[in-house]
């Protein structure tokens, strides 16, 4: 089993000054989804995994390097640090994960912070970027809503719902905003 502390210890200073919505509690909060999908599937996963590929999730395409030696540094087999930088690398969006543990953790990024987090996660981010909210508005509706999919039954419909109220949400705001 993992030593959470010392996980959290090794990705911590790797997550630096990243926002508030993509900072280590980005990790906790897609590790949390991630373990509600993951009791479905309990006997046929190794846990492990799932908690590697959410901690890394923002970390693989910066710091891929500084995980495999982290993984090295834990006496994993070759074979098992492999599978979890794939089960990371798998945890992005655009991919399409292969594993079972990627489809956990690819799909508890998508669903992560419950329904309303989709607009939430948009309107800081935009805000952060420097977006005028118009320019968030046209952001998620063209780049954000409808374009991932779970791969899970029960993240299908979590995120179908989180995506609908999203774009009610948004087609909403657009019209109080014109009117």
């Amino acid at each position: 089993m993992i030593d959470i502390t010392e996980l959290e210890d090794f990705v911590r200073p790797l997550y630096g000054k990243n926002d508030e919505m993509h900072d280590l509690s980005h990790a906790v909060r897609i590790l949390r989804a991630a373990k509600m999908l993951a009791r479905d599937y309990a006997s046929k996963i190794d846990l492990d995994l799932v908690v590697f590929g959410s901690y890394f999730h923002g970390l693989v395409v910066d710091h891929g390097g500084e995980i495999a030696g982290f993984l090295k540094s834990l006496n994993l087999s070759e074979e098992r640090a492999h599978l979890a930088m794939k089960v990371t690398r798998e945890s992005l969006k655009e991919e399409v994960p292969e594993t079972l543990e990627g489809k956990i953790v690819h799909d508890a990024h998508l669903i992560e912070g419950g329904r309303t987090f989709m607009v939430v996660k948009s309107l800081v981010t935009g805000s952060l970027r420097g977006q005028t909210l118009e320019e968030t508005i046209e952001y998620v509706e063209k780049s954000v809503i409808g374009r991932f999919s779970c791969y899970l039954p029960r993240s299908q419909e979590i995120y179908a719902e989180k995506e609908r109220f999203a774009e009610d949400f948004f087609e909403q705001l657009r019209r109080d905003l014109t009117t």
